[in-house]
């Protein structure tokens, strides 16, 4: 079973930055590839990024691609969204993800699943 624990949230000024982390409770962290979704009000949950199992390959959505960078400390069980130059349509409730298999970009396909965790952006 896969426990997911998001913290790093808030709320902050457009152009501010914000890291978010994800702390994993599996037994070998390494085994799986980490994303990073979010769900805005009255919206789908929409893929961020996703990044594998060593962290040799990243992925972004087009929205966030050059502003969010994506990363994983394998001794820390711990996966990393660091995001700059926030915009208020960034707000939405970030969720991590996880998979034994590179994550799928449809957030229906994915397995385990964070509380998730709110980002503000005011303008």
């Amino acid at each position: 079973q896969v426990q997911l624990v998001e913290s790093g949230g808030g709320l902050v000024r457009a152009g501010d930055s914000l890291r978010l982390s994800c702390a994993a409770s599996v037994r070998i962290f390494s085994s799986y590839c980490m994303g990073w979704f979010r769900q805005a009000p009255g919206k789908d949950r929409e893929f961020v990024a996703a990044i594998t199992w060593s962290g040799q390959s990243k992925y972004y959505a087009d929205s966030v691609k050059g502003r969010f960078t994506i990363s994983r400390d394998n001794a820390k069980n711990t996966v990393y969204l660091q995001m700059n130059t926030l915009k208020p349509e960034d707000t939405a409730v970030y969720y991590c993800a996880a998979d034994t298999s590179r994550i799928n970009s449809i957030a229906r396909y994915v397995k385990n699943w964070g509380q998730g965790i709110q980002v503000t952006v005011s303008s």
